[in-house]
This record gives structure tokens, sequence and C-alpha cells, in this order.
């Protein structure tokens, strides 16, 4: 096997979702496949020099501000490479192609342009999942408020939502189950129901496993999105074998429902995500006002319960 190459990757993001994505010029491998700008980690360089000193070589850009998302391999037949992936939100200057490259705006729901390098396929649908994780809380708010709350919150911009009510009967569950969905297809959010495989499939709707039910899995569930809860790092290692699409991190700071848990804090939640293959969700004690704060400590976003469903809450 070839050895290690280390790859800085940026995703250069509008705040519309756009993002950008550059072609590979000619006399390269995979010459005229579209890829996320970057290059190699040169000795001495921490991945995150090697993004700031690429995108000024390969585009003319300054990096403001990046956060660090994810980090995937893939195994070419001429490279294994290791791609640390950064989602670039705030820069000076025009993106102009210095060597030679095809430049595009695009989206990953609808990328527009191929073929794609292959490294890149699970990157742009973790690219697709919302910033901002709404937990229901149907057991403490009463079904009929909390499908109040859950419609003014998808009006508001809501777009990820977990049912998560395990203290329900299985009847009722399924009855508030189909309201949840109604109004998520409604306004085009996406949803999840936690531990019932075949209720998410009545749905079509996502699973989220508990971290039991990870544990004692030997393969992925067979449903086209796939998420788990997790607590510390063999949980992690395991819904990254499993490839699963993302995980929730908890608790990261103390919360009422469950004040005996011991809380990680940021440093060691940063430690638990840090080289991790799938985007994960800061949980535990949140508000969408530390959005900005999980990002920096490497969290695709975070994932409220309480909070999801306050007044002015997204």
């Amino acid at each position: 096997m070839s050895a290690l190459v280390q790859v800085s990757a940026a995703v250069i993001e509008r705040p519309d979702g756009g993002f950008l994505m550059a072609s590979r010029p000619a006399g390269k491998v995979y010459a005229g496949w579209w890829e996320f700008p970057g290059g190699k980690v040169e000795p001495g360089e921490t991945p995150h020099h090697a993004l700031v000193r690429e995108l000024h070589e390969e585009l003319g850009l300054e990096v403001r501000r990046a956060y660090p998302w994810l980090v995937r391999e893939y195994i070419y037949p001429h490279a294994h490479v290791r791609l640390h992936f950064f989602r670039v939100v705030e820069w000076a200057g025009e993106p102009h192609p210095h060597e030679g490259q095809t430049l595009a705006w695009t989206r990953a729901e609808a990328p527009g342009v191929e073929p794609i390098l292959p490294a890149n396929g699970p990157i742009l649908k973790g690219l697709s999942l919302p910033l901002v994780y709404g937990i229901s809380d149907a057991t403490v708010l009463g079904a009929e408020r909390f499908l109040e709350r859950l419609e003014r919150a998808l009006a508001e911009g809501l777009r990820l939502v977990q049912l998560r009510e395990k203290d329900r009967p299985r009847a009722a569950l399924a009855g508030l189950a189909g309201e949840v969905a109604a109004r998520c297809r409604a306004h085009g959010a996406r949803l999840f129901i936690n531990g019932d495989a075949a209720l998410a499939r009545e749905l079509d709707a996502g699973l989220h496993l508990t971290g039991a039910q990870l544990m004692r899995l030997e393969a992925r569930p067979d449903l086209e999105w796939v998420g788990a809860s997790c607590h510390d790092a063999g949980e992690l290692a395991q819904a990254a074998r499993l490839e699963l699409d993302y995980a929730l991190l908890a608790p990261v700071l103390p919360t009422a429902s469950h004040p005996d848990a011991h809380p990680l804090g940021w440093a060691r939640f940063a430690e638990l995500a840090a080289g991790r293959p799938l985007p994960i969700y800061a949980l535990g004690g949140l508000a969408v006002s530390d959005l900005d704060l999980a990002r920096r400590h490497g969290a695709h976003g975070v994932a409220l319960k309480s909070a999801a469903w306050r007044v002015g809450a997204p």
C-alpha cells in the first residue's frame, strides 16, 4: 500500500448553503473530475495551516474563519489519502483559478457537476444535514403543545427533527409520529425516529439508534439515513465502523433532564470529535447561540431538546 498522504480540503460555503467545487486540471490524475479545493499538508504544517496556504495559492483567498469538520480516508489506485475537511465560512477576496481549474458554486442536494471524485460522496451527504437538530419534548410539553411548537419552529427554519418519546406507548407514539411526519414533509424537513426501525420505514423517515442499539449491531441498518447517540470514544468508533450518517455526542454541559450524567465539557468534546469521519452534533445543555462555539470545537452543529421548542428558537 502506498504511503498515507495528508490533505486539507475546504468546503467554502456561502450563507445560502452553496459551496465551491473545482475540477482537476489537465495533466493531473483524475483530470476533469470535481473535488473540494485544497491540497497536501507539507512537512511541519498543521492541516489548518495547509488549508490557509492552499486556498491562497490556488484561489487567491484569505481564510478568515474555518471550522474543523471531519476526516475521511480513501484509497485511490495511485494514493492513500487522509482528507481533513474544513468548513470555510468567512474569507477575503473572490475565488479565481490560479492552477487551471474550473470552478463552480453548487449545492449538496443537486451538485450539478460531474464526475465527482469518489472520496467526496459521503461529504455531500453530510453537507445536506442542517446545523440545528431539534429533539422532541412531547412528554414535558404535552402532545398538542409540542405540535404547536414544532409547527412554529419549522416555519422559522428548523429542518431536522428527531422524534424521541421513549415513555409513550407504541400505538400513541405511532399516532404522534404520523402528525410529526406530516408537518416535517410540509416544510421539507428531515425526520428521524428514535429506536424504532419499523416505524422509521413506515414513515419513510431516518432511524436514530440509541447507544445500546448501536453497540449491538454488526452491520448498518438498511435505511437511507441512520444516526446514533454516542457518549464516548467506543460508541463513536462503532458509529464510524457502521458508516452511519451522523452521531450525537452528549452531554456537553449539565442538563436538567440528566442531572446525574457527567458532562464532557468542550475540551473533551473536541478531543472525542477530532478526526472522526462522520458529522457530530453537540448535545446537552445547549442553545442555538452555542452554534459557533460548537463548530469551533469540531461539531457539525448543535442538537437541542427543550431549547428547540422555546419561543424564538429556530
